[in-house]
């Protein structure tokens, strides 16, 4: 995987920011959850799952075997996460696909790579 540390075993984290849809607040608390998935042809990779901070940050750690493992025909991650709020699901993103780790990443010293996928706005009471 071009662009990825050197070390496959290196951690890569993954974040994310959730914001309340309406009144512009961070999603946190015991009640949301997080699951990072890498979509697959067959069966997806699950990451991780995360509550997020005060802030609203999802946090998923994890090394590039996680997803780039033997039978994976792709070279880059297709990550997509699924909120859940009290165990039911609320969002799904859409699957970002391709994902050019390079373009993304931050090498943090002893932490590895970081990705930051972005904010998201969220709907806390879907129809």
């Amino acid at each position: 995987m071009p662009g990825i540390s050197l070390n496959k075993e290196m951690n890569i984290e993954v974040k994310l920011r959730l914001i309340g849809k309406g009144d512009n607040e961070p999603l946190n608390g015991d009640s949301f959850s997080v699951r990072l998935y890498d979509k697959d042809i067959f069966n997806d990779d699950f990451l991780g799952e995360s509550f997020p901070d005060e802030e609203g940050v999802a946090r998923f750690v994890f090394s590039q075997n996680d997803f780039s493992g033997r039978g994976n025909l792709d070279d880059k991650p297709d990550f997509y996460f699924v909120v859940y709020r009290n165990r039911n699901e609320i969002f799904k993103s859409k699957v970002m696909s391709n994902l050019d780790l390079s373009d993304l990443e931050t090498f943090i010293m002893k932490e590895g790579e970081v990705i930051d996928l972005g904010t998201f706005l969220i709907d806390t009471h879907p129809k």
